[in-house]
């Protein structure tokens, strides 16, 4: 069984060959593939962990389609001010299916 923990976006995600991931909006080569950073790989019972070992490895992954996250609301209220403010926010997100860890 191999897998690997990759940096997507600020945060870290467990991959494995064939699993779909939605992270923060990345782009994509002219073929629609992208190279992930990885942080830990699991081979079997060998886990490597070094930088100088981890250069060499690459996870590909396939950008399956740009989308939006959920609309998030920000009100702030004070109170006896006549103070308040409404604002919001919608994170762009990209789906990708991981195609090889090498």
């Amino acid at each position: 069984m191999v897998y690997a923990v990759v940096r997507a976006g600020g945060r870290q995600e467990k991959v494995e060959v064939g699993t779909i991931v939605t992270m923060d909006r990345i782009k994509a080569d002219k073929n629609g593939n992208v190279t992930l950073a990885a942080v830990l790989l699991v081979d079997g019972d060998k886990i490597t962990s070094d930088a100088k070992s981890l250069e060499k490895v690459t996870v590909t992954a396939e950008v399956l389609n740009d989308l939006r996250g959920p609309k998030i609301v920000i009100q702030k209220f004070k109170n006896k001010t006549g103070y308040k403010k409404r604002q919001g926010h919608r994170q762009d997100l990209t789906r990708v299916k991981v195609t090889g860890i090498k």
